[in-house]
């Protein structure tokens, strides 16, 4: 993995062995993911769209394009692959504040 993912994979390991990983899943079946980070801020990652609201994703993935993801984008996807994610099920409207409060930080 470090080989692929180089610096990325030890941290993203980390965060799958402290199940840092939690599946948000809406009745309607739409699905996000939110992954608590080293600093304990809370990211929301979209894996359909290989998206994360990390600083990390900003700048070394899009802006440098020096990688091909952040450590809680591979977090994800390990934990989807080990079936290690926490589940929470919420209704439309939570999962509509949910998204709404990541626009209100970003903005």
């Amino acid at each position: 993995l470090k080989f692929i993912f180089g610096p990325s994979a030890v941290p993203a390991l980390d965060l799958v062995d402290q199940r840092s990983v939690t599946q948000v899943r809406s009745p309607s079946g739409r699905t996000l993911y939110q992954v608590l980070g080293s600093s304990g801020k809370l990211y929301t990652c979209y894996s359909s769209c290989h998206f994360c609201t990390c600083p990390a994703f900003g700048f070394s993935v899009l802006q440098k394009n020096e990688s091909l993801l952040c450590k809680h984008i591979l977090a994800v996807y390990l934990s989807q692959a080990m079936g290690a994610c926490q589940e929470l099920a919420v209704s439309e409207e939570q999962l509509t504040n949910i998204l709404l409060a990541e626009e209100e930080d970003e903005g």
